[in-house]
This record gives structure tokens, sequence and C-alpha cells, in this order.
């Protein structure tokens, strides 16, 4: 364990919560081994993480600003040359904070490509070592890992062989290392569950806004005791009743791991988080992947294959599908466990 408090910076992508939400554990982490976490994002992420924790050192970076409606890859590849530029800005933004605060030893970049360093000891957090694309999907993966192979290593959030994340994680190479399913929540046994069907939404927009449109028309007047959490981070939470269904703006991670526990059904996209975060609480959930998004729509099948949740497209759902449920195991989880020994590469000595 250290016995100084040495400055590790650890950066998550601002596409939705989940990014942020994972490395909850990691900063909790961190703080438990002596560690000062110094967290830097933007955004949604940055707002969430401060509500967090509140008291840390935050530092701001520039925006991705990715957003896409129906061709995914036709709008990503569109948008390269300005993530190219927000890429070069924020590896200028970390360099500088790095030479000016000689206490940073290393660096966590969760999905943000330009979060690392030559002085000290960088690493590389995804799910998604091979990026899913289509006729595309080994191109678009050796550019990722291309990307990788400038950190000095990567933790995949998952278990062994890739349990959850299945093809999306496999690679044999040794700068990967498995970790286990990061979460930040903690499985508690509610004799009584108080939430009938827990709708969880996330991710950007206007995918997230569709997906809300949609399911409040679809539970609209449910007899049963339906509870949104909208996933829009504000600067005051808001609680409200409408057309009988319960609804927060958002939720921090205790009063959602709370609501989550209570919940007899979730309902939720495929996002790899969301998938960490319902195997940790082993619950049964429906997912409703967003529309050509390559990961999402890979997981949601995979899960299904595997016989654990049930998904179905946006427009294809409808609330009685929830009724074949009982036809699915739900997740079964092992306990994580972040050891100190996990750090080890942040010797406390910089390289240059």
């Amino acid at each position: 364990m250290s016995t100084t408090k040495n400055k590790i910076i650890i950066a998550p992508l601002n596409w939705g919560l989940g990014h942020a939400t994972r490395c909850v554990p990691i900063i909790n982490a961190l703080l438990e081994n002596n560690y000062q976490p110094i967290i830097a994002s933007d955004g949604s992420s940055l707002e969430f993480l401060k509500k967090e924790f509140s008291n840390l050192e935050f530092l701001e970076l520039p925006s991705y600003n990715i957003s896409y409606h129906k061709n995914l890859k036709l709008t990503l590849l569109l948008q390269i040359p300005r993530i190219l530029a927000t890429v070069k800005k924020e590896q200028e933004i970390i360099n500088k904070f790095i030479n000016a605060n000689k206490d940073v030893i290393g660096v966590i970049s969760d999905n943000r490509f330009g979060v690392r360093s030559k002085v000290v000891p960088s690493i590389y957090i995804t799910h998604q070592v091979n990026v899913l694309s289509g006729f595309t999907t080994f191109l678009t993966s050796k550019v990722h890992q291309k990307i990788i192979n400038k950190f000095d290593q990567c933790w995949i959030p998952d278990h062994k062989n890739a349990e959850l994340s299945g093809r999306l994680s496999k690679i044999e190479n040794s700068k990967y290392k498995f970790i286990g399913a990061l979460s930040r929540f903690s499985k508690t046994t509610i004799k009584d569950s108080k939430i009938d069907v827990l709708v969880v939404l996330s991710g950007v927009e206007p995918n997230r806004t569709l997906l809300e449109h949609k399911l409040i028309s679809e539970f609209k007047n449910d007899a049963r005791n339906i509870v949104f959490v909208l996933g829009k981070v504000e600067n005051n939470q808001k609680k409200w009743t409408s057309n009988n269904c319960v609804f927060y703006n958002f939720l921090l991670s205790k009063e959602l791991e709370q609501k989550i526990n209570e919940a007899e059904i979730v309902i939720c996209r495929s996002g790899y988080s969301s998938v960490l975060d319902l195997y940790t609480l082993e619950k049964k959930v429906f997912f409703i992947p967003t529309k050509n998004q390559p990961e999402q729509e890979y997981l949601a099948k995979y899960l299904e294959q595997k016989g654990i949740a049930p998904f179905a497209d946006l427009e294809d759902f409808n609330k009685k599908m929830l009724n074949n449920l009982s036809n699915y195991t739900g997740f079964k989880s092992k306990k994580l466990t972040l050891s100190s020994s996990l750090f080890s590469l942040f010797h406390g000595k910089r390289k240059l």
C-alpha cells in the first residue's frame, strides 16, 4: 500500500454515464489504497462524478461531442476530424497538468484516446478490444488495438474467457488484463420487492429520449408499481408522479443501487456498464439495445443466446413481452475484488 498521497488521473469518456459509473469502484479502490484520484472528464460524466466525489480534485477535458442517428458508422466517420482534434487537445491538457504536478504518478483512461503520458504509466480501460462494425470489423478492431498499444496496459472489465462481453474482449496478449466485472453497486437481499418494473434510461441523444417516450407510452396508467430513472443529470434531483408512474430525473449511486435491488424486473439499454451493474446485482432484465449500435445489439443477442435475458428492438417492444422473463435465468454473479496489486504499475517513479 502507498504511504503518501500520490495522485492518479482517472478519465472516463463522456458518452452516456456508463464509462463514469464503472470508474466509481476504481476511484474507491484508489482511495482505499491511499492514492489521490484526480477526476478528468466533461459534460454529464464530470457532473455525475462531482456529485459522487465532491471532495476530490477535478480537471475538465474537451468534449468529443459524439452523436449519431440512423447510420452510426457514417456519422462517426464524418466526425473523425473533430474527434482527432479533441484527442490532441485533451492530450495537451493532460501533459500540461502532469508537468505542473510532480506528484502525479499515473493515468487511467476509460476510452479517452488522448489521456495518456510518456512521463508516467498509462492504463486504458475498455471491454471493446474488438470493435464490431459489420464488414469493417477487422479494420476498426485493428485501429482500436493500435491506439491501445500506445498505453502501458489495458484493463478489461470482465472475467477471464470474456464471460460477459463475448467476442468484444477476445484477445491473446499479455498487455491485456481481465480485472473482473466493474460495478459501483453491491447486492442486497430484499425480502419483498417494492418495484414491479424499474426503467433505467441512459445513453446519448436523441436515442435516450426516443426510448423514454416509447416506454412512458407503453406503461401509461399501468396498475403495477412502475419507476423511471431518466438518466438526466441536472443541478437538482427531482421526483414526480405522472400517469401512475414515478419518475426521477437522476439518482446517485446509493439511491439507484437501492432501487435496482428493490426491483423485480429492470428494463434498460444493453450497454456494457448496465450489463456489469445488473450482473453484480443478479437481476432479471429486459434489454432494448440502441438501434444501429453494433456493441449493444451484439451484447443483447449474446446474452439472450446464453439464456440470461431477452431483448427487443425499440419499435417492437410491448410490455406483454415481460412475461417471457420466466424463460430466462437472469444474472448470477461472482464477487469483485480490486486488490492493491491492481495498481502495481504505479510504483511512484516517473519514466522521464
